[in-house]
């Protein structure tokens, strides 16, 4: 009888687990890849005072295409109107960069998992230049596998053994509001920890941080919005790196230690817990 309680709590638990992670998880690659496309268009988008200048130079580009971290890292490269090529063509298409200056209208091309950006500017030559940027797989996906290992795995199975829990104890619909509670509260205790820090209150930082260890999930939830917007800069950084519930904050290696402690200690109380019902 006991077996097949624990199989049926489990089949559920990973029911709701699978439901929710999956739209999590296209969620945390949505917005990985739009913060690396957002980055690139950016570096565009610094060149086109360069280009504007009456009498800009190939130099002058150059010059300015190595103040972007695209340019830097050799992903970049402008075709002038004349003709000449600044930077590192090497992967763009020639094709591509003469639509976008017939067409006068930027886009994008896939290649393979890199993603390729083509942007016409009006020159201080009167002419228009194409400026080329390549974004990489790995920019595209940088912070996923951190961020669903935070967000996506440990705290939702965290979540899940306190259900587990508490579904000794509780009828179904109690124990899911008690484990709403318990995940609002958590998040809530973040957000006034966020407010906290800003207006230097120490109680609210205090009650984010016991917070925090009892309710470890939330936590996860900042170390993975650090993961996926530490690299967001301006107010559009600001924005998004403050969250729904608290903003981004880096974890450290020590919560995920904890995380591990907390699932062990949950499991363990359940399984004491489970053994001594009259089943």
């Amino acid at each position: 009888m006991r077996r097949r309680i624990v199989l049926v709590v489990l089949a559920t638990t990973t029911l709701v687990v699978v439901a929710f992670a999956i739209p999590l998880g296209a969620l945390i690659r949505s917005v990985a890849r739009d913060r690396a496309i957002a980055a690139a268009e950016r570096d565009v988008a610094s060149l086109s005072p360069t280009l504007s200048v009456a009498g800009v130079t190939p130099d002058m580009v150059a010059g300015a295409i190595e103040t972007t971290g695209t340019g830097a890292d050799g992903r970049m490269a402008v075709w002038l109107a004349d003709g000449t090529v600044v930077g590192n063509p090497e992967g763009a298409d020639d094709a591509a960069v003469r639509l976008a200056r017939e067409q006068g209208q930027a886009f994008s091309l896939p290649d393979g998992g890199d993603l390729e950006l083509y942007t016409p500017v009006v020159t201080g030559n009167n002419g228009t230049a194409v400026v080329w940027a390549l974004v990489p797989e790995a920019l595209l996906d940088d912070g996923v596998t951190t961020a669903w290992l935070a967000l996506g795995g440990v705290a939702v199975v965290l979540i899940a053994a306190l259900s587990l829990l508490g579904s000794i104890f509780l009828s179904a619909t109690a124990n899911g509001i008690a484990v709403f509670m318990a995940f609002g509260a958590g998040l809530t205790a973040g957000l006034l920890g966020q407010i906290g820090d800003a207006l230097s209150v120490e109680t609210l930082e205090t009650v984010a941080e016991v917070a925090s260890w009892v309710l470890p999930f939330e936590a996860l939830y900042q170390g993975a919005l650090n993961a996926l917007t530490e690299d967001v800069r301006g107010t559009t950084g600001v924005i998004v790196q403050l969250g729904p519930f608290g903003g981004a904050q880096e974890g450290g290696a020590l919560l995920w230690v904890w995380s591990a402690v907390y699932l062990a200690l949950v499991a363990a109380a359940a399984r004491l817990a489970f053994a001594r019902r009259d089943l």
